[in-house]
Parts: C-alpha cells; structure tokens; sequence
C-alpha cells in the first residue's frame, strides 16, 4: 500500500481525484477485471476510486465507516457518446471531465436513454489525455451507431 499523501486526502476531502499508477490499481483493483480487461488509467477519491480499463469505466464506492461494503458501477466504454472538459480557472476552481452515455443495452432504439455523469479533480491534474481518450472512443462510438 502506497504511503499516505496528505495532498491527496486534502484533494479527496474537497470530492477530487488523484491520479494513481496503474501498478497501484491493478493490484487493489485486478481482481474484479473481466476476462482479458486491463486497467488504462485510475484515479482515488479518498476511499472510492474511478477506473478505465480497455472496456469500461467503474465507480467504486466504498460504503460505510469500514469500507468493507462496495459498490461497483459501471459504463461501458461502447455506450460513451460524448465528453466535455472544463479546465480549472484562477483561484480555487477544478477541473472536470463530464461524459455523456447511453444507458440502453440496445443503442440503435428509438428510445435512447442518456446520462451524464461528472468528475471533479484537482486544478494540477492534466485532463487532456483522459479527455482525448475518452473523445475519440466517443467519436468511434457515434459513427458506429449511426451506420
């Protein structure tokens, strides 16, 4: 288990992820990959955590004043079809990642259910790479639904 970091706490306190090295994740995390899934980025919120692997995003929460109980969450990356960021301004305003996805397991309906869901993190964190990856898989995801 990696040190503790006091910023991170602070960071977690104010509801924004840190970012932790896939190492850190796959060895709390691994065991609840699927099969062939791998880990391709991660970030702490004190003791919830949110994870993109190779085919989704998962919120883990863990509940309670132990932890014990978790819930783990999931959007699958093929149902992203849109990521907006909004970058930290002067002051003591974060950084966000808001994605867009479709909650239908069925996504060629005439009934799509759509939902968003937003992330805070840390006016220093680099949002560019998780926006740009998740970007072009909802670009990806787009004009595969619409053919």
């Amino acid at each position: 288990m990696a040190g503790f970091n006091f910023n991170n706490f602070l960071q977690g306190a104010m509801g924004n992820y840190s970012e932790k090295t896939i190492d850190e994740l796959n060895q709390e995390y691994g065991m609840y990959l699927f099969e062939d899934e791998t880990i391709t980025m991660g970030f702490q919120l004190i003791r919830d955590a949110l994870l993109i692997t190779s085919l989704r995003i998962i919120f883990i929460d863990k509940q309670g004043a132990t932890g014990k109980k978790t819930s783990f969450k999931t959007i699958f990356l093929d149902s992203v079809i849109n990521v907006e960021m909004e970058t930290a301004g002067v002051g003591i305003d974060d950084s966000e990642i808001t994605i867009t996805f479709i909650e239908n397991a069925y996504q060629k309906s005439n009934n799509e259910l759509l939902r968003e869901a937003t992330f805070e993190f840390p006016k220093r964190t680099d949002l560019t790479e998780i926006y740009r990856v998740l970007g072009n898989i909802s670009v990806n995801n787009r004009e595969r639904i619409n053919r």
